[in-house]
């Protein structure tokens, strides 16, 4: 169906959002279309907000409207434990589960030569020179679990063990509440691997 150009647009711009879809767009834009004026203006106003206001932090990577970071400021956190994760995401999803009292590090990617991106595209030398610092004595790799992750990972343990620092891989396996018939071969491998005892 065709639409009025400023329908068509919005719908064309939701679609760039992950995750989202095309009729998935035509929803979003509907409802924001019906909506009145001043929801729009204050969504409007808080994507340009965050996005003019929201900056990596100098120190770890993580997204911050302050630089250094909350999480590099906050004296309670370890300075001998450093977490490497992939994105800002993966920092909140580790504060979720409140058991990190580390710091952290955001490489803004991983290593894929199907993307054209290499170590020289992520936050590598950065990490390396705060490890060159001599605080950190050990080193969580918590990168995805997939391809991009473990080669980014392994990558990352050759560079980092030389340096006398302690390397650890969060582990995997299946999910709380999982059932095995569900679980990929990978997954079941790594959940045998890290097995641990009763």
């Amino acid at each position: 169906m065709r639409y009025a150009e400023p329908i068509a647009r919005l719908i064309t711009e939701l679609t760039r959002l992950p995750g989202v879809g095309p009729k998935s767009a035509q929803r979003m834009a509907f409802y924001l279309l019906l909506r009145p004026a001043e929801d729009a203006r204050r969504l409007a106003e808080a994507i340009i907000g965050a996005r003019e206001a929201i900056r990596p932090c100098g120190r770890c990577g993580n997204l911050t409207d302050q630089d250094p970071c909350r999480l590099c400021t906050d004296p309670e956190r370890d300075d001998t434990v450093l977490c490497v994760v992939e994105q800002p995401r993966d920092v909140a999803a580790m504060e979720r589960t409140a058991q990190f009292r580390g710091r952290y590090h955001v490489l803004h990617g991983a290593i894929s030569p199907m993307d054209g991106v290499g170590p020289d595209d992520l936050r590598i030398r950065e990490l390396l020179e705060r490890l060159q610092e001599g605080r950190v004595r050990e080193v969580i790799l918590a990168t995805n679990p997939n391809v991009e992750g473990e080669a980014t990972a392994l990558y990352l343990a050759r560079l980092i063990k030389p340096l006398g620092v302690t390397v650890t891989r969060i582990a995997r396996g299946l999910p709380e509440g999982g059932d095995l018939d569900y679980a990929d071969e990978l997954t079941l491998a790594r959940a045998l691997e890290g097995r641990r005892p009763v």
